[in-house]
């Protein structure tokens, strides 16, 4: 007669030693024999250290169905749920656990998560301060107390709440990779860098720690820290032992491939499977209803490039629906976007499932991403599929790696056809560039040089990008130009990266005086101090996109050096449907004396900048109107 004692005790054992195998497989034996709710629960525990989900949830759910108030069934399936990215399920059980108990604090913190999860911020903040109220030490309420606070942009309180777990537990890895990304977003790199280094030596298999270390690195412009990281990316990436953000990784490479790999890894980490909501089958609508998706409408580089775009959508064949999650600045942008479509949903606080459901109620024909792997971007909105064709546009320049991703529209020069094994969406060509612009705007007359900082004699040369943008090569052939062009300086825009380059500068022999720094500006005085300058130097890997655009509407002629991909081509696309080809070099040799020669011949630079001038009146690239038919022409094309 089988000993069901004994069985639970090996059972126990050899689960407490970590032979889940062998403990799975006593717990099955003494279920073949008695249908114990508790045995079951403690089956389901070992299939989830295994690995093997859906049985576990299955497992759960039989326990509950004999034993619906057994605390450690609800509690246990409640975070199971919680992993499968079922916030709401998990919810449901979490509350059902404190119908019957309520002194947990595992309890509150989980559910809090799963609050968070469903964009209900408040309320998870509630249910952390009950955790803590229950267990004040408790480092993991602490944490995800600072990571919803975050969120909510309220970083000083999110560094405060962080700061309480760490002083509970130095060493706690999460803690301090979390620490990180709020004084990041405080704009404390350096400190942001070196939390994330302790997080990654407190745990070396963390799996962020090493993305928040390169991703800092960049922002500082700590170039033999961003050299030394390189491989260890590239390590991370082929190995899945660390997850990069592919953001992150466009500023370190132009491995077309290895960038798709890093895609790929993200979004089978990060966003669960989901089943889909259209049948991929076209409704056939008098009109085609579009959704745009972003968490970047209000006064940001997307909205300002996309605005007559949205403006512009011929209303007799399409309706255009904005699906906002990013914060409502009141800016007069934002009230400019409210008035562009037919109707603006503000969805911060609607769940992923329930965004997902509203596009598929509404049949929505297409569905356009406007983020990518960028800041605040919602990809899991996707992953259910609520409308037959999703396209990736505009904002990420390379693929999300996503297979509930259909389409990019690129343009023949930043994604040409022989790349789409680098793509897992089907390359689109948009006619010309496939930059959207807003031909609208007035450019100001320019500032006095001496207002933005500048000598009043001298050349200018500018470089707007983003300090993080700015690399090690470049910056050589920038330093090389000041040196061949006496009294000219570099005009930089203000950031993280200022006093590494001053001391990079001063290492190449160029006095740092002669690297000025422009604060941040509204978008059209930044937009006119452009005037004062007469010579803007591109970046590789990563070009100027938004910011290449504003250059060459204001008039400044941008030398550029095409690379390998897709973020690497983007200003010899603008060029290009500016009839600038001239400005497009290949090598950096070519970049480098294409500079020069400008620079050191003021007759071809004013020809130069008189041509610029001329183009951009009469060129397609800010013809919104135009490339508004060509955008049209093809969302019909994809539902034919």
């Amino acid at each position: 007669m089988m000993d069901l004692d004994q069985l639970y005790a090996q059972a126990i054992a050899a689960q407490k030693s970590g032979d889940f195998a062998q403990a799975e497989l006593r717990y099955r034996e003494i279920l073949g024999a008695a249908a114990i709710p508790e045995v079951m629960v403690n089956h389901a525990n070992v299939l989830v250290m295994m690995n093997r989900q859906g049985e576990a949830l299955a497992g759960y759910n039989r326990a509950l169905a004999a034993k619906p108030n057994l605390f450690e069934g609800l509690y246990n399936r409640g975070n199971l749920l919680l992993e499968m990215k079922q916030a709401d399920a998990a919810l449901a059980s979490f509350d059902a656990a404190l119908s019957v108990r309520q002194d947990m604090a595992g309890v509150w913190n989980n559910r809090g998560t799963a609050l968070r999860d469903m964009r209900r911020q408040d309320a998870a903040l509630a249910s952390y301060d009950r955790a803590l109220a229950l267990a004040p030490g408790h480092v993991n309420a602490l944490t995800n107390r600072a990571i919803t606070l975050l969120e909510m942009r309220r970083l000083e309180d999110a560094l405060a709440a962080v700061d309480a777990a760490l002083r509970l537990q130095p060493a706690f890895a999460e803690g301090l990779y979390v620490r990180g990304n709020i004084l990041r977003d405080l704009g404390r790199m350096a400190e942001a860098l070196d939390s994330h280094e302790q997080a990654l030596g407190a745990n070396p298999a963390h799996p962020h720690a090493l993305n928040g270390m390169a991703q800092a690195a960049a922002n500082l412009c700590d170039w033999p820290r961003t050299a030394a990281l390189a491989p260890r990316l590239k390590e991370g990436i082929e190995t899945g032992r660390a997850l990069i953000q592919p953001f992150v990784m466009l500023g370190y490479t132009d491995d077309a491939a290895l960038q798709r790999r890093c895609a790929e890894n993200y979004v089978s980490r990060t966003v669960p499977r989901q089943p889909p909501l259209s049948d991929g089958k076209r409704y056939g609508h008098d009109k085609v209803r579009l959704a745009y998706l972003s968490a970047d409408f209000h006064q940001h580089p997307t909205s300002q490039l996309m605005i007559e775009l949205f403006e512009k959508h011929d209303r007799s064949r399409f309706e255009v629906c904005a699906i906002a999650f990013g914060p409502d600045d009141g800016s007069a942008m934002r009230a400019r976007l409210k008035q562009a479509f037919d109707r603006f949903e503000d969805v911060r606080e609607k769940s992923d499932a329930e965004v997902a459901q509203m596009l598929r109620l509404r049949e929505t024909d297409i569905v356009i991403d406007l983020n990518g792997h960028t800041h605040g971007a919602r990809p899991g909105i996707f992953a259910y599929r609520p409308a037959p064709v999703a396209v990736n546009y505009l904002v990420y320049p390379g693929t999300t790696g996503a297979a509930f991703m259909d389409v990019i529209l690129a343009d023949a020069i930043v994604a040409p056809a022989g790349q789409q094994e680098f793509f897992r969406e089907k390359i689109i060509h948009l006619p010309g560039c496939y930059q959207a612009n807003d031909g609208s705007r007035a450019v100001a007359p320019a500032p006095r040089r001496a207002d933005c900082g500048l000598p009043e004699s001298g050349l200018v040369f500018c470089c707007f990008n983003n300090n993080w943008k700015i690399t090690a090569p470049v910056f050589d052939i920038w330093m090389r130009l000041l040196q061949a062009v006496p009294g000219s300086v570099l005009w930089l825009l203000d950031g993280p990266g200022k006093e590494n380059l001053r001391k990079e500068s001063a290492a190449r022999g160029i006095d740092p005086s002669r690297l000025i720094f422009a604060a941040h500006a509204a978008p059209d005085a930044h937009l006119a101090r452009h005037q004062c300058a007469d010579l803007f130097l591109d970046t590789l890997p990563y070009n100027a996109h938004t910011t290449a655009s504003d250059a060459l509407y204001a008039g400044l002629p941008l030398v550029t050096m095409v690379g390998k991909v897709f973020q690497s081509r983007v200003a010899a696309s603008l060029l290009n449907a500016l009839d600038m080809t001239e400005l497009v070099t290949t090598s950096a040799g070519d970049y480098e004396a294409r500079a020069l020669e400008l620079a050191s011949n003021p007759a071809l630079l004013k020809a130069t900048r008189e041509k610029l001038a001329r183009n951009v009146k009469s060129a397609p690239l800010y013809d919104s109107a135009r490339f508004v038919k060509g955008v049209e022409a093809t969302y019909e094309a994809m539902l034919a």
